[in-house]
């Protein structure tokens, strides 16, 4: 049987560190690309020499082009620039829209069929790039964003209760940003609700630190933000495709009338396999929920009319 093929575009931070979980858990040979000539091969080397140690036997390549990544399984899209300062949200979103098209129609040169998960921000209105670029269906391009934020969330409530993370599930919807719905009622430890176990407050807090969880990271890094967290998310939902897990998981994916929206991908309980995104998962809001998630949703449709424009 040979093995899945896994390609990261973007050796930076994120990617690098994705490409490291990717061999460590051996799903599949990985091929590392990014545009600074060296960068790519020389971590993909150092990761090659890593594994008699780690005892993995993918293959790993570096590539600056995009020849090597033909025929892939799963593609992870984590390029982009970063918003630097002085820089408008608009200029950045337009700056990697075009990079993230650009990305993608390489990609789709070299493989028919793969499935993308997109991790560069703004990254609702990311997916709406690749997906229009690469002209796949809707279940082969999703964004990474709910199982990082729903992640922030566990560790927030793991701490607050001194409990095991592995006992705390976590519930985060919406796009990816201020404007994301954690759901304190769908999150539970050890299958009990959350609001049975801490009062409204600390749950406020936690939902607040939750929203606010990215930027966090910056502050204290002062140079560049998270990577360890977001290249795990991105890992789990590709073990989920690689392993048919059917392993439901929030991601972003291209609503058509689900959650009343339409034609916007927006952050929803999915059921990941073979096949991608197979399912959306419909669960039964409360008004003040539902409300919120249109105001995600409103938010997502701005970026994409900016892109429009």
């Amino acid at each position: 049987m040979s093995r899945k093929k896994i390609t990261v575009v973007g050796a930076g931070n994120v990617g690098a560190t994705a490409a490291q979980r990717l061999a460590d858990k051996e799903l599949g040979d990985v091929v590392l690309v990014d545009i600074i000539e060296g960068m790519p091969q020389g971590k993909a080397l150092d990761l090659a020499e890593a594994a008699p140690i780690e005892g993995y036997d993918s293959n790993l390549v570096g590539s600056n082009g995009y020849k090597e990544t033909a025929d892939s399984d799963v593609v992870i899209i984590t390029s982009g620039l970063a918003r630097k300062p002085g820089m408008s949200r608009d200029d950045l979103l337009k700056t990697n829209a075009g990079i993230v098209g650009s990305v993608t129609s390489e990609i789709m040169k070299y493989s028919k069929n793969p499935i993308l998960i997109i991790v560069s921000n703004p990254l609702d209105a990311m997916c709406h790039v690749a997906m229009k670029q690469s002209g796949l269906p809707r279940e082969r391009v999703i964004g990474m964003a709910g199982v990082l934020d729903s992640a922030r969330m566990r560790c927030f409530i793991a701490d607050e209760l001194k409990v095991s993370v592995e006992n705390v599930n976590a519930f985060v919807l919406g796009g990816h940003g201020d404007t994301m719905v954690p759901l304190p009622r769908y999150s539970t430890v050890a299958g009990i609700p959350l609001p049975d176990l801490l009062p409204k407050d600390k749950i406020d807090r936690i939902v607040e630190r939750t929203r606010n969880g990215g930027a966090e990271i910056v502050s204290l890094l002062k140079t560049g933000s998270a990577y360890y967290a977001p290249s795990a998310a991105a890992v789990e939902m590709v073990e989920a495709i690689i392993k048919d897990k059917k392993k439901i998981l929030p991601c972003a994916v291209y609503l058509e009338g689900e959650y009343g929206i339409n034609r916007l991908f927006v952050g929803v309980p999915v059921k990941l396999g073979a096949g991608g995104a197979e399912e959306v998962i419909q669960i039964n809001l409360s008004t003040d929920e539902r409300a919120a998630l249109q105001r995600s949703a409103a938010a997502v449709q701005e970026l994409v009319d900016v892109m429009a424009k």
